[in-house]
């Protein structure tokens, strides 16, 4: 187990993934790096890079964090109880980008690494992560191509990931007490350690650096495209869904908040304006009626033929 070689990957993708953004939108990510002292309850060091307010992206967040604490918190073993107790280790970068444009998805990615030091026992090291995508206005060949390039960065570490991953995702990804999934999935994986150390991290690496391929070319075909108040409420609406889930249901927002992380770093995925609606439904045959009906349900995206290529 070699986690310097993690943190180093970590933070070359974290600068990989900056430099795309800040070419697409043409505005800068500050930076913001912190440490945590010895003796604190939650020791380590960190980078938060953000924008708010960009040409293309409204506000969006791209964080490394390396942490150690005393005792893993419960949302860390709550599939591991007999970790329970255990130090701890954890390093990883996680991003949410929430665009301007309605016709342009919010994205979220992740990819972490743990290692539990249980007493008496060997150390125990896994990575977990992924990406999905929370569209506003559903197209076909968005939903298709973000997917296509999930499975495609997979397929080299087993035939059958993409096929284990996406419904993970599509099941992580749902709001249980709306009984309507977030947005339209990706990938999502945890306590991955196939293969060991090498194997996994090197899986990981896969998924990381398939994240710029995955969104970038969908930004450059949706950002320009006109749009008005109304669809700018519907976002607004549909960003909601997206702030009930991580407060509720979001195991990395847990996480942070249990195990004392930075609140201002743990909570850069809310989006900057939003609304809610009471009992609010969209009218049959619009295009927000469209995105329930077409697209908030699991559809096997990589491998559908586009019914209208254009989208």
């Amino acid at each position: 187990m070699n986690t310097q070689l993690v943190r180093d990957y970590l933070l070359d993708l974290q600068a990989r993934i900056v430099a795309a953004l800040q070419a697409a939108d043409g505005g800068e990510f500050i930076s913001d790096g912190w440490t945590r002292e010895p003796g604190s309850r939650l020791e380590g060091d960190g980078l938060s890079r953000l924008i708010e307010g960009g040409a293309v992206f409204e506000r969006g967040g791209v964080n490394f964090s390396h942490v150690r604490g005393r005792v893993l918190p419960p949302s860390a073993t709550q599939h591991r109880p007999e970790l329970a107790g255990a130090p701890f280790e954890a390093m990883g970068v996680s991003l949410v980008i929430h665009p301007h444009n309605p016709f342009v998805p919010t994205v979220h990615m992740n990819v972490r690494m743990f290692a539990a030091f249980p007493v008496d026992a060997e150390p125990v090291v896994w990575f977990g992560g992924g990406m999905d995508l929370t569209p506003y206005y559903g197209f076909e060949r968005d939903a298709q191509h973000f997917h296509r390039t999930c499975e495609a960065a997979l397929m080299p570490h087993g035939d059958e990931l993409y096929g284990r991953f996406k419904p993970w995702c599509d099941e992580y990804f749902y709001l249980k007490h709306r009984d309507e999934p977030r947005g339209i999935g990706g990938i999502f994986f945890d306590d991955y350690a196939e293969g060991g150390f090498d194997a996994a991290f090197a899986m990981l690496r896969s998924v990381g650096d398939a994240f710029v391929p995955a969104y970038l070319p969908i930004v450059e075909r949706r950002h320009g495209l006109a749009y008005t108040e109304r669809e700018r409420d519907f976002q607004a609406y549909r960003r909601g869904r997206y702030v009930e889930f991580n407060l509720v249901f979001d195991r990395g927002t847990l996480f942070g908040l249990q195990s004392g992380g930075r609140t201002e770093a743990i909570l850069m995925s809310m989006p900057p304006i939003v609304k809610w609606r009471y009992q609010w439904a969209p009218e049959d045959g619009t295009q927000e009626a469209k995105l329930y009906s077409d697209f908030l349900r699991p559809r096997d995206w990589a491998h559908e033929s586009a019914t209208h290529l254009w989208l």
